[in-house]
């Protein structure tokens, strides 16, 4: 798949945290390869000096895995490793809604200052903040990629006793995505060759 990137495109690496990981809470995931595939996507945007959004959520839930003051608010050691690393522009944004777009700082008005006009989007959860993320900045006019294979998400109960796995969620959400036009689904391997050519 022919996927031009731009030399500005951002990467934008949503809610990568270690409260994620707390299977009790969130039960079974999909996509054990997400967290390698996420990092090898950080390092290669850092590697060409491309813009790195790293969001963090805050949530509000007491109960929450990713509430702040807890360790589980913290990023992945991955993630938080790479912070700093690259010499193209770096944001922090947090968030305690779906959309990194409604955190703070804003990110559509830091995206319009740097003239970016493309951006990736990778992290947890696929149907939830990620899918979120895709979509607003679809409404908004950029030009989204998102590379399903970098995200991963959660078995679902919904209305009606209506259960869908992890696997059935990211591909709902990839369809919804791609087959709406909110953005252009690819996979990890199609963005690495785009950064470097």
């Amino acid at each position: 798949m022919q996927t031009g990137i731009a030399r500005n495109a951002a990467l934008v690496v949503v809610d990568v945290q270690k409260g994620f990981d707390e299977e009790a809470f969130w039960g079974p995931r999909n996509n054990l390869a997400a967290d390698e595939n996420i990092a090898v996507l950080i390092a290669a945007w850092q590697e060409t000096d491309r813009p790195v959004v790293f969001v963090r959520h805050d949530s509000l839930k007491l109960e929450s895995p990713l509430r702040p003051g807890y360790e589980g608010n913290d990023f992945k050691e991955y993630v938080q490793a790479r912070r700093g690393l690259g010499s193209g522009p770096e944001l922090l944004v947090t968030k305690t809604v779906n959309s990194a777009f409604y955190g703070t700082p804003d990110l559509d008005a830091w995206f319009k200052e740097a003239g970016i006009t493309q951006f990736v989007v990778a992290g947890i959860q696929t149907n939830m903040c990620a899918e979120t993320t895709a979509r607003m900045g679809g409404n908004l006019g950029y030009q989204v990629l998102f590379p399903l294979d970098a995200t991963h998400t959660f078995d679902l109960t919904g209305p009606f006793g209506w259960r869908q796995s992890a696997d059935e969620l990211a591909t709902a959400s990839a369809t919804s995505l791609h087959g709406g036009g909110f953005a252009k689904v690819v996979t990890t391997a199609d963005l690495l060759t785009a950064v470097q050519e």
